[in-house]
């Protein structure tokens, strides 16, 4: 399968932070086969005066979605991550969908798009993750790096 990722970090040594994860990411997922550039953006759903640094990369991998998800969980923590974003029930401005409220991290991995060996994309919606993720089309840092790689 391909999967497409978005990893972003706001404090700490930012870039340092992501090409950890990156080493990880090869390690524990598959196969890394195109990373966009860095890119910097403002945070996005929370305001912090601390940027943050993404980037996308493409990765070829035999596992399953959850068992990525539950791989790049575990990268988070091991690099620091103490909590993912909590959900709330009230509206958000985004969406009409419930909102996670957001905060500082100094890492984050999302999966953005998966395909199948055909090219097919994987749609999910489970309580645990969601594919296509919901939100990557309202963000510059996940639209601009992944048009990076997909274009390659």
């Amino acid at each position: 399968m391909l999967y497409y990722l978005s990893l972003g970090s706001n404090l700490g040594e930012r870039e340092q932070t992501i090409r950890n994860a990156l080493q990880r990411i090869e390690q524990q997922i598959g196969t890394i086969l195109r990373c966009s550039s860095f890119f910097y953006s403002e945070p996005w759903g929370f305001e912090s005066e601390n940027a943050f640094c993404n980037l996308c990369c493409a990765v070829e991998s035999t596992k399953e979605p959850l068992d990525v998800l539950y791989a790049t969980q575990a990268i988070e923590r091991a690099l620091g991550r103490k909590t993912k974003s909590q959900i709330t029930n009230h509206k958000s401005q985004i969406s009409n969908l419930q909102s996670p409220i957001y905060s500082d991290r100094n890492i984050d991995i999302d999966l953005i798009r998966v395909f199948d060996e055909q090219g097919q994309e994987i749609c999910l919606d489970t309580p645990e993750l969601t594919l296509p993720h919901k939100f990557w089309q309202q963000r510059d840092f996940v639209k601009i790096p992944l048009a990076e790689i997909m274009q390659q």
